[in-house]
């Protein structure tokens, strides 16, 4: 089947990866970017593919409100939603909370409150994430802490407010369906695909679900794992991912098979407040 994907930041290293991937499967694409001048290197991604490749100039910056995301969902008319933009750590703490907290959440919740729209993923860290998991030692909490708190304050306080709002906007959406008797197969999945420290190295092996947090993972590697959770019916929540050696479409279909969530340790009742409040 030929889905329509928006990938929201498609001038971005991942984005770039993903996009031949997304393509090469026959599904449609629309690329939005922020500027005219990344067009001619986006289009140049959809040569030869057998999927169509749409380029959207449309900033996020500009998104205000879920209304103005919205416009841009009935413009693009995609079935999934892929959101991989972000700041990047340009223009401070002010434009990271304007990207990956206001136009991430503006477009999670717009996605998820239109029917047609069945899958949206984003792509967040590994770090993301309030409480200490189970499977973390004391060394990865402290870790994470140090990134969290002391290098990337503002960008998980985004990050992890983006995360929770589709947490739980996505339960409550797929609670509503099933007990619409809506099919398995049609119902939303909402996606947060969490890697670690990304690398420019070649896709390779992974290692994926209740993992440690600090490690590395090759974009290329993320760009795979993105097209293969697509691709995977039933597959929603949280994955965690680093470079390790386990092939991306098995460790995929292990996750999925075996209902790895890695929001597990989370206080959902405290996220829902949270997500009451924004």
């Amino acid at each position: 089947m030929a889905h329509n994907i928006l990938l929201i930041g498609g001038h971005g290293k991942v984005s770039q990866l993903l996009t031949p991937l997304l393509l090469a499967r026959s599904w449609n694409v629309t690329s939005m970017i922020r500027s005219p001048d990344q067009k001619d290197t986006i289009e140049k991604l959809g040569q030869g593919q057998p999927g169509k490749l749409n380029v959207l100039v449309s900033s996020v910056e500009g998104v205000k409100s879920e209304g103005d995301a919205q416009e841009i969902l009935e413009q693009a008319k995609p079935d999934w939603v892929v959101w991989s933009a972000g700041a990047g750590g340009r223009g401070g703490a002010t434009r990271t909370m304007t990207i990956d907290h206001d136009a991430a959440i503006f477009f999670t919740k717009a996605s998820i409150h239109t029917p047609s729209v069945k899958k949206f993923l984003t792509v967040s860290y590994i770090s993301s994430r309030r409480n200490k998991p189970s499977w973390w030692s004391d060394k990865d909490w402290a870790y994470a802490r140090k990134v969290n708190e002391e290098v990337l304050p503002a960008y998980h306080k985004a990050k992890v407010a983006a995360d929770e709002v589709l947490t739980v906007l996505a339960k409550e959406r797929l609670d509503e369906e099933v007990k619409k008797g809506v099919a398995e197969k049609d119902r939303f999945c909402g996606i947060s695909l969490r890697p670690g420290t990304l690398s420019l190295e070649p896709a390779g092996r992974v290692k994926m679900g209740k993992i440690e947090c600090e490690g590395k993972v090759s974009r290329a590697s993320v760009a795979e794992a993105v097209v293969r959770v697509l691709e995977a019916e039933g597959a929603r929540g949280w994955f965690d991912m680093l470079d390790g050696n386990e092939d991306v479409g098995e460790a995929v279909k292990r996750c999925v098979k075996d209902g790895i969530d890695c929001v597990e340790g989370e206080d959902l009742e405290g996220m829902k407040e949270r997500v009451a409040k924004l």
